[in-house]
């Protein structure tokens, strides 16, 4: 596959440091790239409007306009009056790359501080708690040359937020106290991803550069290097931040994007405004010199050991970034072809020979000085022994390249694909959307800042051909990563401990591994048959507001929804296989699971022609079957449908690929261990709760024993009883929505031996949950999975209702107001740990709130004990809540459930849930909202006086307690100490479950079915 599809969005994760920077700042850009630089304007007026013809989708109805402050901010502003949130994103040109020696993670930290206070608002965390109060979020992150700040909010508060925001760059507070503690929250951020390869594996490719060069820095920090060691200089921590702050945060190196309902005028007026008074010292912005890897760091093979089971292939050159031929596109272009997935690829050929699990290509870590293209293969265990096999095939096919010459119909096609899949794009959320831009901003000329490089439309031979000649092996940095490794291993990482050995490789061995291999038909890919034509927009007979059904017999059901909102070529059909016996053991979960994923393996070569194209297929396992879902242009969508429906009829088991998948799935399992506690605590809570579940580790345990003529055996009998549940939305009339299923009954039910018969009104499958007793505070305690994790973690559910809207809304009234309190407080305050948070949960309708926290300064009892002693503590600030608060509480809330669905992808999503759980509120929001207009404050304190506060009598409460190593000493004596009054320790968590009565599920079966 393409790694543009991966590196080349910005991940709107958790507030961190990005270790692998797709869109890195560029130090030449504004006078290479822009033309005319902002501060080079004689501005007389707050702010000069540039006339920048900037390229924007044919569907795309926002306005633009492209300004520059007289503090030399450059500022785009987005019109879009059919908004329900408006956003801003600000990129700073400074990152990691520019922490002072001695001091890694300073700008990292910095980004932390800024949330803090402001001279303007020095309440603590005033921002976040403003935000979160009117239906926002707000986030920021590090990369190696900028740093990029984000929120969105609610309409009717965006001005506010706005000013808020632009607080972070004129008068922050950084004050002493908060700045000891905020350290310990970079170090738990730093902690919780000291056992994870991807940042490990990072790390080492730093590792193994020029230690001059800034790229071989250690970006995230921690407490030494934040806290220990510039103590030991002599050096006060808060003193440098600030220094670093003044140097670095000057206007003239900062991007803004403002998104808003307003039109152009006011919103210009209103950033003048706002941003006006940030200083702009005219500083320069990093430049780099040199490149990161000098020939002492090329021609290696690097072995390393990982922390989870399974073996890898980073294959990496350095190479001239394609920022500066973006418009030829020369690394898209081989991306495409290096990572195609076809017939006659690279990967089509190692997956063949049973080598490779996955294989992955293109451009990462990249500036304008420097950049890497990268190809990363998943090996199988016999791709492993097959390592200098899998070196010589990519290099020969990286000649097969060479000999056939950069063709330009491969090209015109792939520009075509480009340009279709930007013209009929989906909208996304604002917040996304900003920070898109804001980065795009310091990279691309103004006309660019929308499109990117996600246009190339300049067919050049020889741009491609110099990057396809650095790809060889003279350039070859090669990383192979096994546990096969262990103890065969000379050196350590110093930041993350991670082991690895450094070789030479010469060209005259990589010719040697190339020679002893065959070219196993490697060819380029054919003309792409899945490439869309037809774009044209069905006429919906009427004005379908909700999913109808519309078609129903004993053998399916169709839930239909025609675009009336979107107005795009696009469709989305959905069709879950209802199948009994999918569920009924360990071994059929695991057999349906092996069965879903051979399939998907089985159409890779002809449905990846499709993906390319803009049409994306899945096959998945289910808790009562599995799902077909495909989404895309709706032009050759049926084609695809069909080809994958006879598939499944068709299905026979390959005993060659049987053994691949087999071996992915057992190490899947395996490595389930290795993830972060918090994640295993949600395991076992869901597994507590949800019946009729499986462990995975039993699972495990049988993996060993299946073998392919049990998946033969199988098939047929899964098959054999069925119900089809679809739905179809999107540019489809009902006569084709209709014709789908027909033909779908015919493939499986139809002719004198039919694949399926109905399913018995008895065998309909739903999900229940386990109902918890009121007053009582059940407990799980465990071990963390792996040994070597120091974190420990707890989720604290509290159960309270089956889907209600009246009841709903409540919990969600107090889960937005209480979300923020228990962030500063448990997090910011405690500094309980990096991951704190405290959200609504809803398992098959069942609703609540959970708490989950992970740390490495309390083990999970004491946890357990602050969560509770929050809500003591918010239970005053909650009886003393002024009603104007509580009004803009619920406005938010009705405002952001009165937010649009972005996308036919989201809407569909949001009904098929519905479906999915049986609840069939298609109308949910509107009539939420209607509950909320008359839900009053002694309603909400009511209900937390009944079901959330600490000793509340319909209370129901689950904690789920993971001890990592730090805290292992603390489970055997939490576990051994007497039980308090009304509280239940679970032991055997499937005992347990038959213990319990289950709440009633929505989901009946064909007639919808009463229980």
């Amino acid at each position: 596959m393409s790694l543009f599809t991966q590196t080349n969005k910005v991940s709107l994760d958790t507030d961190c440091l990005f270790p692998e920077s797709s869109v890195n700042s560029h130090s030449l850009l504004e006078e290479e790239l822009h033309g005319i630089h902002g501060s080079e304007l004689v501005v007389a007026a707050m702010s000069v409007a540039v006339a920048d013809e900037i390229v924007k989708a044919r569907n795309d109805k926002r306005e633009y306009r492209r300004i520059v402050l007289k503090n030399s901010l450059e500022v785009l502003l987005i019109s879009d009056p059919d908004t329900d949130k408006c956003a801003a994103s600000m990129n700073v040109r400074v990152g990691y790359f520019s922490d002072p020696p001695g001091i890694e993670g300073l700008a990292h930290f910095l980004e932390h501080m800024l949330f803090y206070a402001s001279e303007k608002y020095p309440l603590e965390y005033s921002y976040l708690k403003f935000i979160t109060e009117h239906g926002g979020s707000a986030n920021a992150f590090t990369a190696s040359e900028h740093t990029n700040y984000y929120f969105d909010v609610n309409v009717d508060s965006f001005e506010e937020a706005l000013d808020r925001f632009a607080q972070f760059f004129i008068k922050p507070l950084m004050s002493a106290d908060a700045t000891m503690r905020e350290i310990k929250a970079v170090d738990s951020e730093n902690r919780k991803n000291l056992l994870s390869d991807f940042w490990r594996m990072n790390q080492l490719q730093k590792h193994l550069s020029e230690k001059s060069h800034p790229y071989h820095k250690f970006g995230t920090g921690n407490r030494d290097t934040l806290g220990v060691r510039p103590q030991a200089r002599g050096l006060d921590t808060r003193d440098e931040l600030i220094k670093f702050y003044e140097e670095h945060y000057s206007a003239n190196l900062m991007h803004l994007v403002v998104y808003s309902k307003e039109n152009l005028d006011k919103i210009e007026s209103m950033v003048e405004e706002i941003f006006c008074d940030i200083r702009n010292t005219d500083k320069d912005c990093l430049h780099i010199t040199g490149q990161p890897c000098t020939s002492e760091h090329l021609q290696i093979l690097v072995k390393t050991v990982p922390i989870k089971q399974g073996h890898k292939l980073r294959v990496r050159w350095p190479i001239t970034p394609e920022i500066r031929h973006y418009k030829e596109g020369p690394s898209r272009y081989l991306d495409h072809l290096i990572g195609h997935e076809g017939e006659g690829s690279l990967f089509y050929v190692l997956k063949t020979l049973g080598w490779a699990m996955s294989l992955s290509a293109g451009e990462g870590d990249w500036s304008l000085e420097f950049a890497f293209f990268k190809v990363v293969i998943d090996l199988t265990d016999a791709g492993h022994e097959h390592m200098k096999d899998i070196i010589g095939l990519l290099f020969k096919y990286i000649s097969l390249l060479q000999e056939s010459g950069v063709c330009k119909w491969i090209f015109d096609e792939h520009s075509a694909v480009c340009e279709t899949k930007f013209h009929y794009q989906d909208k996304i959320a604002p917040i996304n959307y900003v920070v898109n831009i804001s980065s795009n901003m310091q990279v691309y000329p103004p006309e660019d800042w929308i499109v990117g490089s996600s246009l190339p439309c300049r067919f050049n031979p020889s741009t491609i051909q110099m990057v396809l000649d650095a790809l060889s092996p003279q350039n070859v940095r090669i990383c192979w990563e096994s546990k096969n490794f262990e103890g065969s291993t000379d050196m350590v990482e110093p930041w993350y401990g991670t082991a690895y050995s450094v070789e030479k490789i010469t060209e005259s061995t990589i010719q040697v591994w190339m020679q002893s291999t065959s070219n196993e038909n490697l060819h380029l890919p054919i003309p792409n048959i899945f490439v869309p034509t037809d774009f044209s927009l069905k006429n919906a007979e009427e004005k379908v507001i909700y999913p109808v059904l519309l078609r129903q017999s004993s053998y399916s059901k169709l839930w239909f929804k025609p675009d009336t909102t979107f107005s795009t070529p696009k469709a989305y059909v959905k069709i879950d296989f209802s199948c009994p016996l999918t569920s009924s053991s360990p071994e059929a979960e695991v057999l349906t699971d092996i069965f879903t994923r051979l399939l998907m393996d089985y159409l890779n070569e002809y449905a990846y022609y499709a993906q390319v194209a803009g049409l994306y297929y899945r096959v998945n396992h289910t808790d009562t079957g599995f799902q077909v879902t495909v989404l895309g242009y709706n032009h050759k969508l049926r084609i695809l449908l069909e080809t994958v429906l006879e598939k499944i009829a068709t299905f026979k088991v390959r005993l060659d690929r049987f053994s691949v998948i087999k071996e992915m799935v057992t190490k899947q399992h395996q490595n389930l261990k290795f993830q972060q506690p918090y994640q295993q605590a949600m395991y076992y809570c869901s597994l507590i709760l949800q019946d009729g579940t499986w462990p995975w580790m039993e699972q495990l345990e049988v993996l060993p024993q299946v073998k392919a003529e049990d998946l033969s055996n199988f098939f047929p009998i899964m098959l054999s009883r069925a119900f089809l549940e679809c739905y179809i939305a999107g540019n489809i009339d009902r006569v084709e929505a209709e014709s789908m299923v027909q033909h779908m009954e015919n493939v499986f039910f139809q002719g004198a031996n039919p694949i399926c018969r109905p399913i018995f009104p008895s065998q309909h499958l739903t999900n229940r949950v386990v109902k918890l007793e009121k007053g009582t505070s059940y407990f799980y305690p465990a071990q963390g999975l792996n040994p070597s994790d120091e974190n420990s973690a707890l989720l604290h559910y509290i159960q309270v209702h089956r889907d209600d809207f009246l009841m709903n809304v409540k919990l969600q009234l107090f889960a937005l107001i209480a979300k923020q309190p228990a962030f500063h407080q448990l997090r910011s305050v405690e500094q309980l740990g990096y991951i704190t948070v405290l959200m609504q949960r809803s398992d098959s309708g069942i609703r609540g709130l959970q708490f989950i926290i992970q740390s490495t300064v309390k083990g999970p009892g004491q946890i357990d004990l602050r969560a509770e002693a929050f809500l003591k503590m918010f239970e005053t600030k909650l009886s003393e809540m002024t009603s104007e608060d509580f009004k803009s509480n619920v406005n938010a809330l009705i405002d952001m459930k009165l937010e649009k669905h972005k996308n036919l992808r989201e809407a569909s999503q949001f009904y098929w849930r519905e479906i999915s759980d049986g609840t069939l509120k298609f109308d949910r929001r509107e009539s939420e909202v209607a509950a909320l207009r008359q839900l009053t404050q002694k309603e909400l304190l009511d209900f937390f006086n009944e079901y959330v506060r600490v000793g509340a009598p319909r209370k129901k409460t689950l904690s789920v307690l993971v001890y990592g190593s730090l805290h292992s000493s603390e489970h055997d004596q939490d576990k051994n100490q007497p039980v308090r009054p009304s509280s239940v320790q679970i032991g055997d968590i499937f005992r347990f479950r038959r213990s319990r009565p289950l709440y009633g599920s929505f989901k009946g079966g064909y007639g919808q079915m009463k229980l």
